[in-house]
Formats: C-alpha cells, sequence, structure tokens
C-alpha cells in the first residue's frame, strides 16, 4: 500500500465525532494530489415488507423520509467539507449492517483510509458506535482512523507511535506521520518489551544476560526507528521510549501524559513482540476503546488488496 491513499472514506453520521472526521478528512484531501474522498451515510436494513398492522403506503412513506433525511445529512456533510476547502468525489446512502456496509462500499471504492467517529447518532435517539468502530477496525483491510475526544482535538498536537519492529506497526507510523507530522507536532516513539517472569513454567530462572543483550537490541532498534520516522516528521524528531510491561498500557500512559484529547495513537492490528511473534490484535482494540484522542490503526500487511 502507498504511504498516502488516494482514496479515502469517510462514514458519517451527522454527531460530533463524525464531524471531527470530516475535519480530519479534509486535513488528509489537501495534503494529497488527486486524493478521493467519498462520504457514506448507513441507514439501519427494514425488513423488505412492512409490518402487520401498517400499510404499505405508510411503509413507503416512512423510507422516501429516511432516504431524504439521509441525503440532506449527507449534502450539508458534503457542503461543510467544500467550505473547509476539501473536494467531495461522491456521496453514498445504503442501508444494512453499518459495519458490513463501510466495509463493503470500502472495497467496491478501493478505499485506501476509512474514517469515522467512535461514537455517534444512530437512527433511534443517540446510538453508541464503539462496538461498530471496533468491528470496522478488526475486519477492514485498509487502515482506519477512528476519531474522538471533542471539538478542540482536531488537528492533534502530538503522536504517540507504537512500534514493535514489525511491518505492521512500521506502516502504521509511516501513514501517521505522512497525514499528520506537521510544522511544530511533537510525537513520541514507543516500543514495549515484555515483562518476564523471574522463574518459566519448568521453574528455571530467567537468564539476566540474554535479557539484557535483548533490550539493547530493542533499544538500538527503536533509535534508528526514530531517527527514521524524524526524517519524515520534519524539523522535530520524536523522542524514543523503550517500556517493559504491557504494551497497552505503556500505550495509553504515554497519550495520557499531556494533551490527551489532541494526541493521536498510531498502531499496527498485529505485529512482532519482542520475544517471538504476538498477536497484537488486543492491543489495538484496548487502545481503541481507551484512549481519549484520535486512533490510527493499519491492518495486517497480509490481509491487504
Amino acid at each position: 500500500m502507498n504511504a498516502f491513499p488516494t482514496k479515502i472514506l469517510l462514514a458519517t453520521d451527522g454527531s460530533s465525532d463524525a464531524a471531527l472526521a470530516a475535519s480530519a478528512a479534509v486535513d488528509v484531501v489537501s495534503r494529497g494530489t488527486g486524493t478521493e474522498l467519498h462520504l457514506v451515510h448507513v441507514l439501519p436494513q427494514y425488513p423488505r415488507y412492512a409490518y402487520p398492522g401498517i400499510t404499505t403506503e405508510v411503509y413507503s412513506y416512512v423510507l422516501d423520509k429516511t432516504n431524504e433525511e439521509a441525503r440532506r445529512l449527507l449534502d450539508e456533510q458534503a457542503r461543510r467539507v467544500e467550505d473547509r476547502g476539501g473536494t467531495v468525489a461522491e456521496t453514498h446512502t445504503r442501508r444494512g449492517r453499518f459495519v458490513d456496509v463501510i466495509l463493503d462500499l470500502a472495497e467496491e471504492i478501493g478505499a485506501r483510509l476509512i474514517l469515522m467517529g467512535s461514537r455517534g447518532l444512530g437512527p433511534v435517539k443517540r446510538l453508541l458506535l464503539g462496538s461498530v468502530a471496533a468491528g470496522v477496525v478488526q475486519n477492514a483491510r485498509c487502515p482506519v482512523l477512528v476519531l474522538r475526544g471533542g471539538e478542540g482535538s482536531w488537528p492533534p498536537e502530538r503522536i504517540v507511535f507504537g512500534d514493535d519492529g514489525s511491518e505492521t506497526s512500521k506502516a502504521a507510523g509511516d501513514l501517521a506521520a505522512a497525514l499528520f507530522g506537521r510544522h511544530g507536532t511533537r510525537s513520541l516513539v514507543v516500543r514495549v518489551f515484555p515483562q518476564l517472569p523471574e522463574v518459566d513454567v519448568e521453574g528455571r530462572e530467567s537468564d539476566a544476560r540474554m535479557v539484557d543483550d535483548e533490550l539493547r537490541h530493542e533499544e538500538n532498534a527503536l533509535m534508528e526507528r526514530s531517527k527514521e520516522l524524524g526524517g519524515r516528521l520534519g524539523p522535530r524528531p520524536p523522542t524514543a521510549r523503550l517500556a517493559v510491561g504491557n504494551a497497552s498500557g505503556c500505550l495509553l500512559e504515554a497519550a495520557e501524559e499531556d494533551a490527551p484529547e489532541r494526541t493521536l495513537l498510531a498502531v499496527g492490528s498485529r505485529g512482532l513482540g519482542a520475544v517471538g511473534r504476538m498477536g497484537l490484535g488486543s492491543v489495538s482494540t484496548n487502545v481503541l476503546h481507551a484512549a481519549r484522542g484520535p486512533v490510527l490503526v493499519y491492518p495486517p500487511l497480509h490481509d491487504e488488496a
């Protein structure tokens, strides 16, 4: 996948988090050349026929009204994007399961980035979209940027790169630097070494020298990665931190240290741990649910189109 997305899908429902996602979309489009922005609003899938006791005329009227409201919402969002200097290539109204519709449309248009809010407005009063965002992140074949944190959370003032030495985390960092690294943006690269038990399951003590060697190796690799990202971020290179403990907790603590609502967390959905291969899907999921600011998640590279 190219570092800069050529097609972006913005999932919107008119909520405040969706408005943040729209602001991020404008930022991304303004940085690219020829980047296409698509908007989608998903309506719930109604039964094919009217409920008992409801005439087909009433049923058709309700469907027509919801379609009209969806079109009006999309037109309003498109105007806001264009008022901020962006261009909307196409708008889409779809019905169905939220996660499935967003993922299917992303595949259909060849999206290279999905933007959405973490919570939004559902068809009946307020619907919490945490499960929708998580479902999209867990199954998307392109990166997903999930927005939250309130009106003042965009653009980010700070980026925390979760790096574990894998190609997936590298791709997440490269994309975050390309999209959101700008003059004055502060950044931190965090690599987490797991806390090893003093005694293994067979009663053998840990080899302190082996652990120290591994830590030095990870620290050297982290410094090289920080220099590499520094070349993409301009005059303010990132600081580097090698932490020991739980990956999710260390990343979230790093984000909480300074302006958490305006700190972007960039992680891969799976990758390599410091010792052997670790499935990091739980890390990205935990970060997605607990972070107070925006989160960018990059999918496994072998799953990409």
